[in-house]
């Protein structure tokens, strides 16, 4: 009877161990807010913006506010590719243990800009989508896209990866890197505004 007993028990375990588990209520709506909240937080800092203000500089290495935004639209598109990625393959929760950040830890390291990170040429703006306004409007019709994406999604993330420099995240924490990198960037453009030579209009 035990050698009958043990195989079933294991394709039992076995089983439970690699079913897909969805977002929790509590993960989904605080994801959905999140993505809106930083998305927010920018369109208000950009509003009633002349087009002076936005291409002002405050050295001549520093970005402008404006290509912070074209930052942000091809940084957007980037962690979209990553997802996906990350999606293509299988669910597997055996490899949870190789996520070494709690969603708190790496929303606040991403947010933090006392330390600051060399941007790599990819991510660099250099006039991709041809103007402020079409780099505005290819951030905001993606974060449309994940916002309904998180609100609705059945995709099991937490057992989905990705790989950053600093290690392995997971797909919902992808999201949340991104939302969070959104939030590091607009900090930028504040700094940007408080500088004493900002145009005044």
């Amino acid at each position: 009877m035990k050698k009958i007993l043990l195989p079933i028990i294991a394709l039992f375990l076995f089983g439970f161990s690699l079913t897909s588990t969805k977002l929790t209520d509590q993960e989904r709506v605080l994801g959905a807010l999140e993505l809106i909240k930083t998305q927010a937080y920018m369109t208000e800092t950009l509003n009633g913006l002349s087009e002076e203000q936005l291409n002002f500089k405050s050295s001549p290495e520093s970005w402008s506010i404006a290509e912070c935004i074209e930052h942000l639209a091809i940084s957007e598109n980037a962690f979209d590719q990553m997802l996906q990625e990350s999606l293509k393959k299988p669910a597997d929760p055996s490899k949870r243990g190789d996520v070494k950040m709690t969603d708190k830890e790496l929303m606040t390291m991403i947010r933090n800009r006392d330390t600051k990170v060399k941007t790599s040429e990819p991510f660099e703006p250099s006039g991709k989508f041809g103007s402020y306004e079409e780099s505005l409007k290819a951030f905001l019709s993606k974060r449309k896209d994940h916002i309904v994406y998180m609100e609705t999604t059945e995709d099991d993330l937490r057992n989905h990866y990705g790989q950053m420099p600093f290690g392995a995240i997971d797909a919902f924490q992808i999201l949340m890197f991104m939302s969070g990198h959104t939030e590091r960037h607009v900090k930028q453009m504040e700094e940007v505004k408080a500088d004493k030579n900002f145009p005044m209009e």
